[in-house]
């Protein structure tokens, strides 16, 4: 899947981006808040199109790692000071750092999903780790109705969707996913 995804041309990349954030943006209308994305790299499906045209009810945030495993979040926009994290991606370089628990809505990067919501990651569990208590909260929610903060939407070209995945317990399943085709919901 990694090399499927490197070998997509800068051009398909870009119209993809471009289909993304038509899908996306009258979606994000509806939050307000921080919404984190991602830097893309190894060719990850990038999400300038959506930054670049964020409803100003959301501030534009991205991954931090940190020294306890999970993510933390720093607000940024173009032309502010970036620094390559322990694995080389660009990480804003100053702010203040935001649990995950403090915003809206999260942009998840991915190798694979499925029709499911499951979703097959780099195998670093950052974003597993960073969003177990969604697992808690789901298995505890007092009502089938409750909608789970924040919601994590993944982002993907649609040759990353695959027949199934088999989840493991630590898996933090995804609320929706994006791709250039379409606005993939599953039912929580």
């Amino acid at each position: 899947m990694r090399e499927r995804r490197r070998a997509l041309p800068v051009r398909d990349r870009l119209d993809a981006a471009a289909a993304v954030a038509s899908h996306l943006l009258p979606e994000l209308a509806a939050f307000e808040g921080r919404i984190a994305g991602y830097w893309a790299v190894g060719g990850e499906l990038p999400l300038h199109a959506v930054q670049a045209n964020l409803p100003a009810t959301l501030r534009w945030c991205l991954p931090v790692l940190h020294e306890d495993g999970r993510l933390r979040f720093r607000e940024w926009s173009a032309g502010q000071a970036l620094e390559p994290n322990r694995h080389g991606i660009p990480e804003p370089a100053a702010g203040p750092l935001r649990a995950a628990d403090e915003l809206a809505v999260v942009l998840v990067p991915l190798l694979a999903f499925d029709a499911k919501g499951d979703r097959l990651g780099q195998g670093g569990g950052w974003y597993d780790r960073s969003f177990a208590f969604r697992r808690t909260e789901r298995d505890h929610a007092p009502s089938p109705d409750r909608t789970l903060v924040p919601r994590l939407i993944g982002i993907a070209y649609d040759c990353q969707q695959v027949d199934a995945l088999e989840a493991a317990d630590w898996d933090v399943p995804l609320d929706a996913v994006v791709t250039p085709s379409a606005f993939h919901r599953f039912d929580r």
